[in-house]
């Protein structure tokens, strides 16, 4: 049995391997160029060199002229170096056959310069010394010198808007317009077009040192040329100077064509700006615009045509052209109008069509918003607002604390509200007020001492505390007295902090757990999926919602999940599962309670208070109830209450330490008196935590 192989073209397996190694083919080009300067070449090379100089020049141009963004040709700087030292490379190569063969004759450069030179001098090198002259004060004073300044003036203002185009960003970032790819979109943009317009800064200098080598390259040719031909040649005068005149202009020429090419090339990119569209488009679009001014156009080429001594036909035929132009224009216009007419109109009938839509939208509630009242508006609309920052700032804090991915808060002005007003509302419910004074500053004396700096007296919102708002000018005197100042910006930012931690159980919605979930291993979401239970994702819901409450942190997603796995085959009462999870995130919550000499500080219940909470316990199954008198119920939490602010008085929160099999009931008991206060069991406590108890409750 044989196959048969088809042969592919020797050609099409080059073009192939080519293509799959551009970036050593680049770099075998680039060390090509730099050979030039050292290698002579035969005038066959010199010539192909050279036609390549100029299709890449016409081939830059024409990007140029078709881009609709600069940023889309932002290898331009790389590319124009590339050229201009392969325009230099080939300046010495050809330099290097000029003098050393130029006595043999016009031809002695190769085709191309000779083509240019008869092309252009036809026979008068004088014409041809005039012309060069005139393309190079082009090049080098008008299009080069412009392009520099443009790339000069766009690198400046680039670089100087930056920071706030940057706060304009993050502003619409925490005002919820726009979402975080978009904002990474944006700030890459924004990176780009910085270093585009820097690095153009840069690269417009290369294509105006080009044109000054041009020039020292040109004369030295003439000058040079004709001492060789006259001394070492025994030429005459006359012949040396045609010879080496005419070979030098063409010289010259070949290089400054290109190089006037590239400099258009790189005044179309600068001058193009904040312009969207090809060339074309912008220009003419623009241009044609304005139908009446065409027309004004047309008519003062008709009334110079009528002048004595200048050519009425070709004024004539201007003229009418631009009629027929502003005809057209206008025709267009008219049509452009009515189309969006019947746009308008197809919109206003959909519009009847979408209100469902505009209905669901206005019925969705936002997780997390901040409403601002009139006068704190500045704080989020200015571009150096520093609140949209902060705020966008507390998704990594979340993250890194709590292993929470906080949703985004949409932050939006409220007329109705009191004008130094702002309030949070989670869930579309209003949870919390604050008054501040955008342009004051709040000082608050850890102390608790009188502050004897004049002001309004407040009180801080998150932590109720005392607090005085100051001028600004006051704020470091108050500094000095050892007091905290707190920017307008800090107080909103910290108040929203508390009430995300307080909410944090009702922002962990279903949504937000699948993405949890789905953000884990392989292996993880397959040991979540075989969980024994109709829904998996709802138990691991309910269970970080639970460690939430208690401000244990769920970074160690993966352990959790294990542990849930553990227990959630025998039982699906989420006590009995939190609690395991707790005792396998013991050295997690042990390490959040070491204080600095590195002990866990715990007060603990007298033995009597133990027995009757163990005695209070009823177990029924999967149930545990928990049967103690109300009385007795109020007697503890008044006694653990007057033991923890012993401690919170000086800024210290030890746990309270009790029995596994209250210490659930025991958290329910002082959730809402003491919600600081962490209640942990001697399940919870690791091998290597070592333990101070610091008071006893009923001792």
């Amino acid at each position: 049995m044989s196959t048969t192989r088809r042969s592919r073209p020797a050609g099409t397996d080059l073009l192939s391997l080519g293509l799959a190694n551009r970036d050593v083919g680049f770099a075998i080009g680039v060390t090509l160029v730099l050979a030039m300067l050292f290698v002579p070449l035969p005038p066959m090379l010199l010539d192909f060199a050279l036609a390549v100089s100029l299709s890449v020049s016409v081939l830059i141009l024409m990007v140029a002229l078709w881009i609709p963004n600069p940023l889309q040709f932002n290898s331009f700087p790389t590319l124009l170096l590339v050229v201009t030292l392969l325009r230099l490379s080939l300046n010495v190569a050809s330099t290097r056959l000029i003098l050393s063969e130029g006595h043999t004759g016009t031809n002695a450069a190769g085709d191309v310069i000779e083509g240019f030179s008869r092309f252009i001098v036809a026979g008068n090198f004088v014409i041809g010394i005039v012309i060069f002259a005139i393309l190079v004060v082009i090049n080098f004073v008008v299009i080069t010198k412009g392009s520099t300044r443009i790339a000069e003036v766009s690198a400046r203002f680039s670089l100087d808007a930056m920071p706030g185009k940057q706060m304009a960003i993050d502003a619409d970032l925490g005002a919820g317009l726009i979402d975080e790819e978009e904002a990474r979109r944006r700030r890459k943009e924004l990176e780009d077009e910085s270093g585009f317009f820097g690095a153009m800064d840069g690269a417009s200098k290369f294509v105006r040192g080009d044109a000054v080598a041009g020039i020292i390259i040109t004369l030295i040719n003439v000058v040079g040329g004709i001492l060789i031909g006259v001394v070492q040649h025994g030429l005459s005068v006359g012949a040396a100077a045609n010879n080496y005149t005419v070979l030098t202009i063409g010289d010259g020429l070949v290089s400054q064509i290109p190089a006037l090419i590239v400099s258009m090339a790189a005044g179309l990119i600068v001058t193009k700006g904040g312009t969207e569209g090809a060339a074309n488009e912008a220009v003419l679009s623009q241009l044609g615009r304005f139908p009446k001014a065409l027309y004004m156009a047309a008519a003062l080429l008709l009334g110079i045509g009528l002048l004595p001594g200048f050519p009425f036909l070709v004024f004539a035929v201007l003229a009418a052209m631009l009629s027929g132009l502003g005809w057209a224009m206008q025709r267009h216009a008219a049509q452009a109008e009515a189309e969006a007419d019947r746009a308008r109109t197809a919109a206003e009938r959909a519009g009847e069509a979408t209100e469902d839509d505009s209905v669901q939208k206005t019925m969705k509630v936002d997780d997390l918003r901040l409403e601002m009242g009139d006068a704190l508006v500045p704080l989020m609309s200015n571009p150096d607002a520093a609140l949209p920052g902060k705020i966008r700032s507390l998704r990594n804090l979340f993250a890194r604390e709590y292993g929470f991915v906080l949703p985004s808060v949409r932050i939006k002005d409220e007329p109705t509200l009191p004008v130094n007003t702002y309030a949070i509302s989670v869930q579309g419910v209003e949870v919390v007020r604050g008054d501040i004074r955008p342009t004051g500053m709040m000082v608050i004396n850890p102390a608790e001492a009188p502050i004897s700096l004049p002001g309004e007296r407040t009180k801080e919102p998150a932590f109720g505390l005392d607090a005085v708002w100051v001028d600004a000018a006051h704020a470091a005197e108050a500094e000095r007295m050892g007091c905290t100042v707190v920017d307008p910006e800090s107080v909103i930012t910290t108040h929203l902090t508390e009430v995300i931690k307080e909410h944090m159980p009702e922002l962990l919605t279903y949504g937000a757990t699948r993405e949890l979930i789905d953000g884990l291993d392989r292996d993880y979401q397959k040991l979540v999926s075989d969980l024994s239970t109709s829904s998996p994702a709802i138990l691991v819901q309910h269970v970080l919602q639970t460690l939430l409450t208690e401000r244990v942190s769920i970074r160690n997603l993966p352990l959790i999940v294990e542990a849930i796995a553990e227990v959630g085959r025998s039982t699906s009462n989420v006590t009995t599962i939190t609690e395991h999870v707790r005792r396998r995130l013991a050295n997690q919550i042990c390490h959040g309670l070491t204080d600095e000499s590195g002990f866990v500080s715990v007060i603990v219940m007298s033995p009597a208070w133990e027995r009757e909470f163990a005695e209070a316990v009823r177990v029924n199954g999967d149930d545990r109830n928990f049967l103690m008198s109300p009385q007795r119920v109020q007697e503890f939490v008044l006694q653990a209450r007057q033991e923890i602010q012993k401690f919170a008085q000086k800024d210290q929160w030890p746990a309270l330490m009790v029995s596994p099999d209250v210490r659930s009931f025991v958290r329910s008991m002082l959730e809402r008196v003491s919600p600081m206060t962490q209640v942990i069991s001697h399940n919870e406590i690791h091998r290597k935590a070592s333990l101070r108890t610091v008071a006893t409750i009923g001792g």
